[in-house]
């Protein structure tokens, strides 16, 4: 029997290694520069998202988020070696705040707050690359993060048990991911100008 949301679930990791190749192709050539807290948070986080999805039957709308842990925490250790190396004290800040929720969400065991402290982690993590991408928008690959945002939209579609433990995080991926793709996008026109 025809199952939708499997084809759902194997067509957001498609998208998902095909919004991979441009983003490890410019860390290569020296024109992506990945921020390594956000990457390292990033990746923590979506472990924990994925574990917690999967508890509470996500089914094959979690697997783009167990994909996309693994390949987060490929793109931290590349960080390290050919990201962005000074750390201003607002990116150590953001740093020192998703150690606090996580703590927390370790803390509480509850699988609802540890989602709502994931989604808030995973947000403040996103500010150093918000940062970085203002000010220098070309050292980030638009696309990566464009269809990221459209391979979580997918995943929610894809999801077999859809609650906010299983549908905040991706839902809000959507949204920061889209966020983020316009940002660089009018910044690149605004420097362009």
């Amino acid at each position: 029997m025809f199952d939708y949301k499997v084809s759902l679930g194997i067509l957001a990791i498609l998208v998902g290694l095909i919004s991979y190749v441009p983003y490890f192709r410019n860390i290569f050539l020296g024109r992506t520069r990945p921020h390594a807290f956000s990457w390292f948070v990033w990746s923590v986080l979506t472990g924990i998202a994925f574990a917690a999805q999967m508890v509470k039957k996500g089914g094959a709308g979690a697997w783009v988020t167990g994909f996309t842990a693994l390949v987060g925490f490929v793109i931290f250790l590349l960080a390290l070696y050919k990201g962005k190396k000074d750390f201003p004290l607002f990116d150590w800040l953001c740093l020192a705040s998703a150690f606090i929720a996580a703590g927390l969400w370790w803390y509480t065991k509850d699988p609802t707050g540890s989602v709502i402290l994931i989604t808030v982690t995973d947000a403040l993590a996103f500010l150093p690359t918000f940062r970085k991408g203002y000010y220098k928008p070309h050292e980030e690959t638009a696309t990566t993060f464009a269809l990221s945002s459209i391979k979580f939209l997918i995943a929610l579609f894809a999801l077999e048990t859809f609650t906010l433990v299983t549908a905040l995080y991706p839902a809000s991926l959507v949204i920061t991911n889209g966020l983020f793709v316009v940002l660089l996008c009018m910044r690149r026109k605004q420097l362009r100008s």
